[in-house]
């Protein structure tokens, strides 16, 4: 899927840098791809320690907006 023009793309782990969430902390002093890496990375994945309420509403503190095509019929 492409950006729409004019738009930026939510950044992978975006939130997780703006908050200085520990975990993402951990995670980027370990080599990506690396077994320690990916341990860490799988506490994201399981028990994340943020909501999703959360996650939205710093979504449209930051200004995003959640956009979905219309679908084909």
């Amino acid at each position: 899927m492409s950006s729409i023009q004019g738009y930026i793309d939510y950044q992978r782990r975006e939130y997780c840098k703006d908050i200085k969430c520990p975990v993402q902390m951990l995670l980027e002093s370990k080599i990506e791809g690396s077994s320690e890496y990916e341990e860490v990375r799988n506490t994201c994945k399981v028990s994340c320690k943020h909501t999703t309420y959360e996650f939205h509403h710093w979504l449209i503190q930051k200004g995003y907006l959640l956009v979905r095509p219309i679908p084909s019929e």
